[in-house]
């Protein structure tokens, strides 16, 4: 058995059967959700969906899609994960590039990493929170689901390790070349550090696109909810679909089938931009991790 005409030994294969049948049970229930989100209410109910779907409906998403809120909730979503994902870029990657500097360079290094470090520990509450959200009159707008998590404190360190680890020599060589700050962070740190950036960048995507509970607390009005926030509502108050055939729909859509549609409506988006970023995401997230 040769891969990439590598010979491979009998340690290599047990190696790689157990990866493989890992790989295996990790897949069979992402398969199993897709299988149950397409069948029919009585097939989920009595516990007979396996890997294929039984009495194949489109009922639960058209439960979902029906829904004259859907669309604007996943828009709301979409604009979301790019206005944070832009706002953390941004941030994370300038914090992240001073913090990189050494204390001779940058004085008061010490205790800006105290005061991240100690913010990443602890935080004031969610009542202190929604307080300064209301009092800055960012109450249903799409800014207090970006501004609360403007500033990631995990990528920033993550980010930063990336940069200290980068030869001291370029950052000399810049400087004796005339750089200053801003063009030596956009065209020599920013390059060299793609594989962190794209790792943290996916880290950002997936918490926009997965969190609920902020568009709960700080959305007042059903237009204004993101995505994940709107289904949950949908599984909690099922009485708010609005439907034109809500009653045949139901008839045809259970609970557990409904639930395994939202999830997999939910999951599709990441599905797709994680395979663009994938080849960055184990290279960015060591190299960030074994300094400071």
């Amino acid at each position: 058995m040769n891969v990439k005409g590598k010979k491979l030994n009998i340690t290599d294969m047990i190696i790689l059967t157990i990866l493989l049948v890992i790989s295996i049970l990790c897949l069979l229930p992402v398969i199993h959700i897709f299988a149950l989100s397409f069948s029919s209410s009585s097939a989920a109910s009595a516990g007979i969906v396996t890997v294929f779907p039984i009495d194949f409906t489109f009922a639960p998403y058209t439960q979902i899609i029906d829904d004259p809120y859907f669309f604007n909730s996943f828009f709301v979503s979409v604009k979301r994960v790019l206005l944070g994902g832009i706002v953390n870029f941004v941030l994370t990657v300038m914090m992240a590039f001073a913090l990189s500097n050494e204390k001779s360079e940058f004085r008061s290094r010490n205790l800006y990493m105290w005061i991240i470090v100690f913010a990443f520990m602890f935080n004031g509450g969610l009542i202190p929170t929604y307080m300064v959200v209301q009092s800055t009159g960012l109450i249903d707008t799409l800014w207090a689901l970006v501004l609360p998590t403007a500033v990631p404190i995990f990528n920033v360190i993550i980010l930063m390790n990336f940069f200290r680890g980068l030869p001291r020599a370029l950052k000399d060589a810049a400087i004796v070349d005339g750089s200053g700050p801003w063009r030596m962070l956009i065209q020599i740190y920013i390059p060299l550090a793609l594989p962190a950036i794209a790792t943290v960048t996916l880290f950002s995507i997936v918490m926009h696109w997965n969190s609920f509970f902020d568009g709960l607390i700080y959305m007042n009005k059903t237009e204004n909810m993101p995505l994940q926030t709107y289904i949950q509502q949908l599984v909690i108050r099922p009485d708010e679909i609005t439907s034109a055939n809500k009653d045949e729909i139901m008839q045809k859509a259970s609970s557990r089938t409904f639930n395994a549609a939202k999830i997999v409506v939910t999951m599709l988006p990441i599905l797709v931009i994680y395979p663009f970023l994938q080849k960055y995401f184990v290279k960015g997230i060591t190299l960030g991790s074994v300094k400071e």
